[in-house]
């Protein structure tokens, strides 16, 4: 057991409670072996793909500052769950640390396992598709020639910015979901991508223009008040309709500033949680829920660990009582 996981997981130990109700995460995590299966949680420790979009640095140290708000939450002694540990972009080697995390989602779903990537910055999104896509194909690309025989994966993100920034200089943080289109029109696979909570000022006319044209799905976050969630939940629902599968990706900048602060580009409106939490529920009930992860959390910028202790809620939101679909079922 590496000093590391040491100093991240450890906190409060409720000694007078019985300890089978008491428990929490930290007492129960272990780190990750070939043998693991349960819930995996995968760091990914990068700043490049934000440099390259021009954005404030910082997103690179979120996996140890989020797995310290993590270690307190609580958690029961008969689920398990593991650290995988954390893949470093080194050298502004984004696209290397990309394909690593791919490497390590797919090896995961192998397992029976349920991914949880701790970002960095949003950059984090291509390499967790891949990983997803990379299993898929491995399971059930032999059925057919043709591509249309791997279960369609949908995207959910909930974010301020649709990131579909051409990736013309290579990609970043800006450009994930539009490299995964063209991926997907290169293969002959179908682009499900549904964007919930997209600020107008965040995202110039061209990127709604290519929005539209790829078919996104997508809300304003003007447009995702409490009142609407009625008709936010039935577009979600007929989004989910057409995937086999959904991969649940959460940027933090989707929050408003005063609720999260830490974050590369802060929200002047954003999407409350009394919105974000029951969709999240929406999702999860499905059991097509076989991967998830949070990105552009900057403990540099945060304030009283305000978005520390957010992002420890919505993982939780995500996992507790997990109706997530074990991905070999």
């Amino acid at each position: 057991m590496s000093d590391k996981f040491k100093q991240c997981w450890r906190g409060r130990i409720d000694a007078e409670e019985l300890a089978a109700d008491a428990s929490r995460l930290h007492q129960i995590i272990k780190p990750y072996t070939e043998s693991s299966q349960g819930l995996v949680i995968i760091g990914f420790c990068s700043d490049e793909g934000v440099a390259r979009n021009k954005g404030r640095l910082g997103a690179s140290k979120a996996p140890t500052a989020l797995r310290k708000k993590l270690a307190n939450l609580p958690w029961s002694p008969t689920r398990p769950v593991f650290d995988w540990g954390d893949i470093d972009c080194t050298n502004n080697e984004l696209e290397r640390a990309q394909q690593q995390l791919a490497s390590a989602v797919q090896q995961n779903l192998e397992q029976g396992s349920f991914p949880f990537v701790l970002g960095g910055g949003h950059e984090v999104a291509l390499g967790s598709w891949l990983g997803l896509m990379q299993f898929l194909t491995a399971q059930h690309g032999e059925l057919s020639s043709s591509k249309k025989a791997i279960p369609s994966i949908g995207i959910i993100n909930f974010d301020a910015h649709f990131d579909l920034r051409k990736a013309t200089n290579g990609g970043s943080s800006g450009t994930p979901f539009y490299q995964i289109a063209k991926i997907c029109e290169a293969e002959g696979m179908p682009f499900n991508y549904c964007c919930l909570g997209v600020s107008e000022i965040a995202n110039t006319p061209a990127l709604f223009k290519r929005a539209d044209a790829l078919k996104v799905s997508y809300r304003q976050d003007t447009e995702m008040q409490i009142a609407q969630l009625g008709q936010i939940s039935v577009q979600l629902a007929e989004f989910m309709q057409r995937c086999d599968v959904l991969y649940l990706t959460i940027d933090l900048d989707v929050l408003p500033a005063w609720v999260a602060p830490g974050v590369s580009a802060p929200a002047s409106h954003g999407v409350g949680l009394e919105v974000i939490e029951p969709l999240i529920r929406q999702i999860k009930a499905t059991g097509k829920l076989v991967l998830a992860e949070l990105a552009e959390f900057n403990p540099e910028f945060d304030i009283d660990n305000r978005t520390a202790t957010v992002a420890a809620r919505l993982f939780y939101q995500i996992v507790k009582e997990s109706n997530c679909k074990e991905p070999n079922s």
